[in-house]
């Protein structure tokens, strides 16, 4: 029998709406994420990631290049926000992230966001999908309660890059279904250097435990897809510049060795990416196999791992298609 989407119960009970209200007046004085920008964003103050009040939706799809247990056979509804709180120079999705301008083109209500969630769900997509939804996160919550009030009950995913305030993952506590989170460093200072952010590995550890607090380490399945639970993702960059070990000992000491990881060899020199000569090219044999057998090493052995040739595979063209950027 399938699993109930846990909001359904907030949305019983009251405590969805009032949540929704209480992280919206968070915007007023911004904390949605550790940069604590502090701007009034119900004012259109930008702070860092040079967003509104309104949630940008770039582009939302049926997606069937996620995990498979995400994308199943029917995709996952997947909802791409614009803009972004890191500034990574190899960003896959820059068109997108750090287009600011263009992006606020694509402001929407509440109210559309809503609709959106409803359109995926009557398109049979096994889940909502919120990609980068971090700075959006005061807002994403109200549309979520209105949706839910239209019928909504697929599984939500928070699909983040693990730049996220604890403050506001405990409001979407019992809210989300499955947590989908980046550990993209394991060391402060590549973060400092390749997304500008000066603590972020410090900060993704207490919103990932945050996140493990809620929904454990069991990926909970309705069939062949996930439905509840946790998934850890990791992008191998070159020259160890992920500091993929400390990342692995972290999971493994300080959440679970039974946390389920996907390990990511997809990375491709883009964005801004041919300005540095350490990050200018895409992935060894050796630094892939290293990872690999660094995972063993912690007993990390739940999870999937993308073959070698997948940069080509996962490659964005937002540019082209926003109704199917994904040629795969």
């Amino acid at each position: 029998m399938a699993l109930t989407a846990l909001y359904r119960k907030l949305l019983e009970s009251g405590e969805l709406k009032k949540r929704a209200g209480t992280a919206f007046h968070i915007l007023e004085s911004c904390t949605s994420c550790p940069h604590n920008c502090e701007v009034d964003r119900t004012k259109n103050e930008p702070g860092f990631c040079n967003s509104g009040v309104l949630p940008i939706v770039s582009s939302y799809t049926a997606h069937y290049g996620e995990e498979p247990v995400l994308s199943g056979t029917k995709g996952a509804g997947n909802i791409f926000f614009g803009n972004c709180n890191l500034r990574c120079m190899f960003c896959q999705n820059f068109e997108i992230s750090q287009n600011w301008k263009t992006e606020r083109e694509h402001e929407v209500s509440s109210e559309r966001l809503a609709d959106i969630m409803i359109d995926l769900q009557e398109r049979n997509c096994h889940n909502i999908g919120l990609v980068s939804p971090t700075h959006f996160s005061a807002v994403i919550l109200k549309s979520i309660y209105l949706a839910a009030e239209k019928g909504l009950s697929l599984p939500i995913i928070y699909n983040t890059n693990g730049y996220d305030s604890v403050e506001m993952l405990k409001l979407y506590n019992g809210v989300i279904d499955i947590y989908l989170p980046d550990l993209k460093y394991g060391d402060n200072q590549p973060a400092k250097t390749y997304s500008k952010i000066d603590n972020y590995f410090d900060e993704a550890k207490k919103a990932v435990k945050e996140m493990f607090n809620q929904v454990g380490d069991e990926l909970v399945y309705d069939g062949d897809v996930a439905v509840r639970g946790l998934i850890i993702r990791h992008l191998i960059l070159p020259n160890g510049l992920a500091e993929s070990e400390k990342v692995f000992k972290f999971i493994a000491e300080e959440l679970s060795p039974n946390v389920h990881i996907s390990l990511m060899s997809q990375y491709y020199p883009s964005n801004k990416a041919s300005q540095d000569i350490l990050i200018n090219r895409t992935l060894r044999e050796s630094e892939y196999e290293k990872v690999i057998e660094l995972m063993d090493k912690y007993g990390l052995h739940n999870g999937w791992i993308q073959e070698t040739e997948s940069p080509e595979n996962y490659r964005h063209y937002f540019k082209e298609s926003r109704e199917n950027p994904f040629k795969i």
